[in-house]
């Protein structure tokens, strides 16, 4: 996955939240724990958007990450509009056609509309994943896991926050925060149907 110098994260040295920041200010601090303590537990760190495990490059020594080459291509970039190709059938075209605006008017319309829609059952979502990743990662031998699993996805936080409190402080107020938004929708239960039964 890749990571920019704006990506917030967070890394762990075993149970032991080692730093939290954007990833430069992270990346000075795991060079500083390795130089002191080389051979300390595994470090793992974690984009704090999607939970997911990214790998910095510790070598930078300029104190930024280098910000990815994007090509430019079609579209109005300085807009922030870009063109992609869209597969419909024909009836999909003329509807869009008719639309007052067009095509393109009524297809952003469309989008705007139906991520006002979904915004709150999409970050419920966005928050079980992340939570999930990291749980995974740092607390899938723990007792309880499982269950605090099946909590996150049922949106259950008394039981989650129950089944966590367990937990090393680092890791269970890690995975608490980014499991926050899961719990945010009352009534809502999305999921992973294998974490459910």
């Amino acid at each position: 996955m890749s990571v920019t110098a704006e990506t917030p994260c967070t890394a762990f040295r075993g149970d032991r939240r080692l730093a939290a920041g954007d990833a430069p200010s992270v990346a000075r601090a795991l060079r500083t724990a390795l130089a002191a303590e080389p051979d300390g537990p595994l470090v793992l760190v974690f984009d704090d958007a999607t939970g997911r495990a990214v790998d910095l490059d510790l070598r930078e020594t300029g104190g930024e990450l280098a910000a990815p080459h994007t090509p430019r291509g079609p579209g109005r970039p300085k807009l922030g509009v870009v063109a992609r190709e869209v597969t419909l059938l024909p009836r999909h075209w003329d509807w869009l056609n008719a639309q007052p605006g067009g095509a393109s008017v009524a297809l952003r319309k469309l989008v705007d509309e139906a991520r006002k829609e979904g915004e709150a059952k999409d970050r419920m979502r966005r928050a079980q994943e992340a939570a999930y990743c990291v749980m995974s990662a740092l607390a899938g031998d723990r007792p309880g896991y499982e269950e605090a699993v099946r909590a996150l996805y049922a949106a259950d936080r008394l039981l989650f926050d129950g089944l966590t409190a367990d937990w090393p402080a680092d890791v269970r107020d890690y995975a608490r925060a980014l499991a926050a938004d899961a719990f945010a929708v009352p009534g809502a239960v999305s999921g992973d149907p294998a974490a459910a039964g």
